[in-house]
């Protein structure tokens, strides 16, 4: 009883996800463009699924409803107080690394890395949860078709922060594909520079003000490469406010707790493929290794919750527990 009291402000938000209506200053709505999908909350400006002119779609920015903004806008726009390495960490993105020996993750022409491109906007639901439901192709450097994916992402903005749920269904709709195991991938936000661990590299390299940690209790570059329910990134912006970002795996995933892709220069990635990378198996290359057969499929499901303050007072153990108890 003296848990579930805890708990109980804590699942009233997930309830009202999917039941209860909010008032109209927190309803999600969606606007169509050529090149993106424009998400408002309350009227203001939540973010855009952008799915034109870059080799992968993403969501940017992600705001509060005060402006905040809880990623790094590199490569979109330039920002003095940013570094400007890879551009292919862009707002919050789903992909990875090795597909059928393919590279989705990184974009590098000379290394012939391919293309998720946006073949079919399937919903755009309105309401107190927006639903944004959208179907991808998963193509070679020669637009060889790999695989195909019905992507559904639901937004809400809750007491406890901004909410971003998805549920992603990769479909061997070409053939058996084998999703390989590396580091390079696979659920992931490019955080806000201000929530950084450290700053600079190599002999370069000092210390930030963001602080890194998982489920497990481990804090800050350490967490690359280890297993856990969920991982959190906060920090204090330039006015003294601290806010952050956390990534919740879902308890049904293949291999959870997920391997974290975390680093301290500011990306925050599960990915449930690269045990030989994280666990440094030289001997066992595919240890991490997926295949789904022709004609399957394989679901993932995560949530981003964007918060104010540090994991603990924004209470992300008590959420993830919510999280894991849903349907």
């Amino acid at each position: 009883m003296r848990l579930f009291s805890r708990l109980l402000p804590l699942l009233v938000p997930f309830a009202a996800f999917h039941n209860a209506a909010l008032t109209a200053s927190d309803a999600v709505t969606f606007t169509r463009h050529p090149d993106r999908i424009r998400i408002e909350i309350g009227g203001r400006h939540f973010s855009d699924y952008i799915h034109a002119g870059w080799p992968k779609p993403s969501l940017y920015p992600i705001l509060d409803a005060d402006g905040t903004s809880y990623t790094r806008d590199f490569p979109f726009q330039k920002n003095p107080a940013e570094v400007p390495d890879h551009d292919w960490h862009r707002g919050v993105w789903f992909a990875h690394g090795a597909v059928n020996g393919h590279d989705l993750w990184r974009e590098i022409p000379e290394k012939k890395t391919g293309r998720i491109v946006l073949d079919t906007i399937l919903e755009t639901r309105d309401g107190s949860g927006g639903v944004l439901r959208l179907r991808h192709r998963w193509e070679a450097h020669d637009a060889k078709v790999l695989l195909t994916d019905e992507t559904v992402i639901r937004i809400q903005r809750t007491a406890a922060g901004t909410f971003l749920d998805y549920d992603i269904r990769l479909r061997a709709t070409h053939g058996a594909v084998t999703l390989g195991d590396t580091e390079e991938g696979t659920m992931a936000v490019r955080i806000n520079e201000a929530l950084r661990v450290t700053h600079g590299k190599n002999k370069d390299k000092r210390p930030g003000t963001g602080a890194l940690v998982n489920a497990a209790g481990d804090r800050g570059i350490p967490v690359w490469g280890k297993r856990a329910a969920w991982c959190d990134a906060s920090g204090p912006l330039a006015d003294g406010r601290v806010v952050g970002i956390a990534l919740f795996d879902h308890p049904q995933n293949v291999a959870h707790p997920t391997w974290w892709h975390a680093r301290d220069y500011g990306l925050l990635s599960a990915n449930p493929f690269g045990r030989h990378d994280f666990e440094k198996l030289k001997d066992q290359p595919d240890a991490g290794t997926r295949v789904i057969p022709a004609g399957g499929s394989f679901t993932l499901r995560y949530r981003l919750i964007f918060h104010r303050g540090d994991e603990k007072s924004a209470r992300i153990a008590d959420l993830f527990s919510a999280y894991a108890a849903e349907k």
